[in-house]
């Protein structure tokens, strides 16, 4: 008798939405029992622990989501893992797997800010200004995206450990500029550039709470879904993603796909880091990302890579992300324990979906032979 992993044939509709909601309960379980460990190991009973775990839970939920000023926070903080998450499934739809949204979000700030503070600092139409940072930010995303693409598609290279190693080649560079060169001598001698002009600050909405970088990433996710099921690219990448030898075989030239689908999932990255730029930050500052383009990666995934499902998946972990920060504040939770929580979900999705898609079955010798 052998063991065989086997791709289910028939998979029911329902799974598609059952599967990360199943994930993403067993990933709050673990992590429950992780902080009822957590609250005990700091001199309270267990029964104590449980009644805490259950408070932290409750303001973890409560404050991002039934709150207005909390909801306004969580719009906030979903721009830029939106952004990130929209450009990462560009990619991951062809099986390209860019792990480097977190750089190509830092190149975006980054040209954002150059052009704010440098090229375009003349500039006082608040239109026009926001237009050319906007471009800035793809510009440079998208080259970043290009390094591993041309690599991938004429030199064979592994797409993952080059787009992740030019995460840290961005953040070293932006921090080089806010320690050195871009350096405010206003500043008081923290890292950060001198602030934006006005006409280089995003318009705000809700009495100022949101700026209007939440219009922006809604309309490229319904301009993404459009591409991906009304027009050839969309058929295309679909091909070039399931079966890159018959793309080659039935015409379609795997490497310009390749090419262009890293470019613009960088373009779309960087887009996301120079909106974070003109709406929330107004300067470049060092560690102004916790971690955007890395958790743009589960969204990526739990959205199962459709762009509304991204803008769904964005505001969850968005509500998570505040959530978080009032666990901090309120009871004294690390920031790691953020990071297990969000290490929890992307293994429970990955594990749910191998679950749901695959099935083990023994099989004897005389079928194996066969």
């Amino acid at each position: 008798m052998r063991l065989r992993i086997e791709k289910r044939a028939n998979i029911p509709a329902y799974m598609n939405l059952l599967v990360p909601v199943v994930s993403i309960a067993f990933s709050l379980l673990v992590m429950g029992i992780i902080l009822v460990i957590f609250f005990q190991g700091r001199g309270q009973t267990w029964g104590e622990a449980f009644r805490e775990t259950l408070s932290a839970y409750k303001e973890m939920f409560s404050w991002p989501f039934g709150n207005i000023y909390g909801l306004y926070q969580t719009l906030v903080k979903m721009i830029p893992l939106a952004f990130v998450g929209l450009g990462l499934s560009f990619a991951y739809r062809m099986k390209i797997w860019n792990i480097g949204g977190e750089g190509q979000l830092y190149m975006g700030a980054f040209a954002a800010t150059w052009g704010a503070l440098y090229l375009f600092n003349g500039i006082e139409s608040k239109p026009l200004m926001i237009f050319l940072l906007l471009v800035m930010g793809a510009i440079f995303g998208g080259l970043w995206g290009a390094i591993p693409a041309f690599m991938k598609a004429f030199a064979k290279t592994d797409e993952i450990v080059v787009t992740l190693m030019l995460n840290y080649v961005a953040i070293f560079w932006v921090d080089y500029l806010v320690y050195g060169p871009w350096k405010d001598p206003k500043g008081y001698n923290f890292p950060i550039t001198a602030e934006f002009p006005e006409s280089a600050r995003l318009p705000a909405l809700f009495n100022g709470e949101v700026h209007i970088g939440i219009i922006f990433v809604i309309i490229l996710a319904f301009i993404l879904q459009y591409v991906y099921s009304r027009t050839k690219w969309g058929f295309n990448s679909r091909i070039v993603g399931d079966n890159p030898m018959a793309a080659k075989y039935s015409g379609i030239d795997v490497k310009t796909y390749t090419i262009v689908s890293l470019i613009i999932s960088g373009m779309i990255a960087g887009m996301g880091g120079a909106v974070q730029m003109m709406g929330i930050q107004h300067r470049l500052q060092h560690g102004f990302s916790p971690g955007y383009g890395y958790t743009a990666i589960i969204i990526a995934w739990l959205a199962k890579l459709n762009p509304i499902g991204v803008l769904v998946a964005a505001f969850l972990f968005g509500g998570l992300l505040v959530g978080n920060e009032q666990l901090q504040m309120f009871f004294g939770l690390p920031l790691s324990l953020v990071y297990i929580f969000q290490g929890l979900v992307l293994f429970s999705l990955l594990g749910g979906e191998s679950i749901f898609r695959y099935r083990i079955r023994f099989v004897k010798e005389e079928e194996v032979r066969s």
